[in-house]
């Protein structure tokens, strides 16, 4: 059985069918899309959005999953701060990243977190995240 296959499979992030719905809308005009959430200031503090492989992940990302068909990365260093939390990514009103997809849209992605049960932890444990590189 494989992680996908597990049913207590725990998601690292996940969207909102708001975010959903703006992701494919994304794809349907600029073709399949990726995110990447750093940790710097500005545009950084908020998952971008771009076409996939427009942006160059490297061996400072990892991979916590994907969201709408769409994988989503995060820098490493960003993880470490964040990994006791489930990020949740909601679409809401507003101008996206600068050079994030969303931007001419009206709306921009924005990361929400709960933090993870004990259940959920020691699951997590067992399941340590991909390194993109």
């Amino acid at each position: 059985m494989t992680d996908s296959d597990d049913p207590h499979r725990v998601q690292r992030v996940i969207a909102t069918p708001e975010a959903i719905s703006l992701i494919e809308r994304l794809v349907a005009e600029h073709g399949p899309v990726m995110f990447h959430q750093s940790g710097g200031c500005c545009d950084g503090s908020a998952p971008m959005c771009f076409p996939a492989g427009e942006f160059m992940v490297g061996n400072a990302d990892v991979h916590l999953g994907e969201i709408g068909g769409a994988p989503f990365y995060m820098s490493e260093s960003q993880f470490e701060y964040w990994e006791h939390t489930q990020l949740i990514i909601d679409a809401v009103p507003g101008n996206g990243g600068m050079f994030s997809l969303e931007r001419p849209t009206g709306l921009r992605f924005l990361t929400r977190s709960r933090l993870y049960d004990d259940a959920e932890s020691s699951w997590l444990e067992k399941h340590p995240v991909e390194h993109a590189g």
